[in-house]
């Protein structure tokens, strides 16, 4: 092109320029903007990168092309990440059909999966897998084999079901582990792992709770104020035109309709007038009906547990026996919610406040049940610990006898035999009792959890839905009618069962394996039973900040949680004869031992006195 050419061609793209921004103002109709606007992107596009001045108009046009290329990249890249997230689109399923407040669940429980699954590489990299790959193989040691008089019964169903036998004596438990101080080619520290591990469990949960409700309060800050013409946005504004799936369609649909009613509640709650006499009565008499039955709760498990203490001295006990209970606690936290659900009705709080009163109650119920079992676990292991005594010393005089005796056979003395490991006596180990009745429990609140799903929710379900038709009344809108989802007591259940996942994960190591299954099919099976079998809850609202008042009641689980475990570390002697800290006087001694040989003395000395009382009481207060 000449340079003229070059001149006039860039007049015009100027002049295309200044339509399309001035476009708006034209007196046309929009059709014929529609058109003139296409022709003149069109023109633009096709023509301003080839305007460069002298050698510079290829480069030009390669960047226009490349930013182009770039924002296309972002974009793409946007939507990866999106796909990416585990289980997005089946919680915005839920979330378009049921409202924020049930779908908050569902992101609390893959939050919740993610940090297990953390925990679970924690555990599994620097303990279970060093001990199966360095240290001692299975019946080497009485620790790691089956007593004698087990050995018959070791692999049937019903002992494995109550993980006995082989289970007990397997890489899931505490007793399994060795107490060498190094261990394997590599010279792996073991009982300094399993210790810092335990520890670092804690530590690791508390970093990324309080992370966690940070992050939430920053967001909650910052929103903005969408209280005006609220109604008038949502109607003009809410539907999305790049939707081409039919199937996306209707859940952009529900979620719209959702939200309207969402918004309908809050405007009718804070217009609402009501008689605060007959209000304040109702509510104090809820109350005084909800501790009634908090102090019966506590009665029952209670009554439970000293019956299992003498259940436990007997011999041929039944299943039922074995495990009431885990059964009694299971039923407690299954019918107790619905209970507490039924007589908050009369409160009429907004819905919003009235989970967090549910929340609350359901937290004080299981808090009570899951404290009444340590007692009972704390007497169990009293118990053992005095056993371990006279065990100790039967073991010890064993041994000495069997390794120092001799027999004369054809006038010469020849040592005996090595005595197998299933014959040498052995103490309780208390520590691996703990963890089988976690384990148990923690099962048996699975198993619970699901049947409960799929009778409670399923199976009623399949009822109201075939014979609505041939029945009296009208299934649907009477009694049974369809479930709604119990956003309370499934939280409190993930709450709960995380705490006794924290407890239990240090005398049972591959309790968080079974916790990481659990969490992974529950967000599959629950998400099935939602879409399949429930309904929307008739009072929608949203869930506002309830996502840090989860974190606030995970938060003080966890350090419920540690107070149990931290006795047992600071007070307990461990088991003379299993686990990585046998032949110790405490389980923190190995804290010592390390820092006595490994370190140089300075060093030892300086964090001798960081671990002064007088440093750590402050520091914990200022935690606090």
């Amino acid at each position: 092109m000449t340079e003229e050419e070059m001149v006039k061609l860039m007049e015009q793209v100027e002049e295309k320029k200044k339509l399309i921004s001035t476009i708006r103002s034209k007196p046309w109709r929009m059709k014929k903007k529609l058109a003139i606007l296409r022709d003149a992107q069109k023109f633009v596009e096709k023509f301003e990168g080839a305007l460069g001045k002298g050698k510079g108009k290829k480069f030009y046009a390669y960047k226009v092309m490349m930013l182009k290329k770039w924002i296309k990249f972002k974009r793409d890249f946007e939507n990866f990440k999106t796909a990416c997230i585990p289980w997005e689109m089946k919680i915005k399923e839920v979330e378009s059909h049921f409202g924020s407040s049930v779908a908050s669940y569902f992101i609390f429980l893959r939050w919740m999966y993610g940090v297990n699954l953390v925990l679970f590489g924690l555990i599994f990299g620097l303990v279970v897998i060093p001990e199966i790959l360095m240290g001692l193989p299975y019946g080497s040691s009485p620790r790691k084999t089956v007593p004698r008089n087990e050995e018959k019964t070791a692999m049937d169903f019903s002992v494995l079901w109550d993980f006995e036998g082989y289970a007990k004596y397997s890489v899931l438990f505490y007793g399994f582990y060795n107490n060498q101080r190094t261990i394997g080619w590599l010279k792996f520290r073991l009982p300094l792992s399993y210790f810092l591990v335990g520890v670092g469990v804690f530590g690791y949960s508390l970093m990324v709770v309080i992370r966690t409700m940070a992050s939430n309060a920053n967001e909650s800050t910052g929103d903005g104020d969408d209280g005006n013409y609220n109604f008038s946005f949502k109607m003009f504004t809410s539907w999305d035109y790049l939707i081409g799936n039919p199937e996306t369609a209707d859940n952009k649909f529900a979620s719209i309709t959702t939200s309207f009613k969402e918004s309908i509640v809050d405007e009718e709650e804070s217009n609402k007038d009501e008689n605060i006499h007959l209000t304040r009565f109702l509510r104090v008499l809820a109350n005084v009906m909800i501790i009634c039955c908090l102090c019966g709760s506590g009665y029952l498990i209670y009554f439970v547990v000293k019956r299992s203490q003498t259940f436990s001295k007997m011999q041929n006990v039944g299943w039922y026996e074995r495990n009431e209970v885990e059964i009694v606690m299971s039923l407690l936290g299954m019918f107790c919610p619905p209970l507490f659900e039924t007589i908050a009705n009369i409160e009429d709080y907004h819905p919003r406040v009235a989970l967090k009163w549910q929340l609350g109650r359901i937290f004080a119920l299981f808090l009570g049940n899951l404290y009444t079992f340590l007692l009972a676990l704390m007497d169990d292991v009293n118990e053992k610990l005095a056993q371990e005594d006279a065990v100790k010393n039967v073991t010890y005089w064993t041994l000495y006898n069997y390794y120092n005796s001799t027999t004369n056979i054809n006038g010469t003395d020849t040592t005996p035999p090595p005595l197998h490991p299933a014959d040498v006596p052995r103490g309780p180990c208390w520590e691996t009792n703990v963890g089988v009745e976690f384990v148990r429990l923690t099962v048996s609140d699975i198993l619970v959890t699901y049947v409960t799903i799929l009778v409670g929710d399923f199976l009623r379900a399949c009822f109201v839905r075939f014979m609505n038709y041939c029945w009296c009344w009208d299934l649907e809108a009477g009694f049974p009618s369809y479930a709604e989802f119990d956003i309370s007591g499934n939280v409190l259940g993930l709450v709960f069962n995380q705490g006794m996942i924290w407890m239990g994960s240090f005398y049972a190591p591959g309790l968080i394996g079974i916790n990481v299954l659990r969490l992974l099919t529950s967000m599959y099976f629950q998400c099935w039973a939602v879409m399949s079998s429930n309904v929307p809850h008739e009072r929608v609202f949203k869930a506002s900040k309830s996502n840090n008042f989860y974190m606030g009641l995970l938060l003080l689980i966890l350090f419920l949680s540690l107070l149990p475990v931290a006795y047992t570390i600071m007070s307990l002697p461990p088991s003379f004869d299993c686990g990585p800290f046998s032949g110790k006087k405490r389980m923190f001694d190995v804290i010592q031992e390390t820092m006595e040989t490994d370190f140089p003395p300075f060093v030892a000395k300086i964090l001798s006195s960081i671990a002064n009382p007088g440093l750590i009481i402050p520091a914990i207060l200022l935690m606090m």
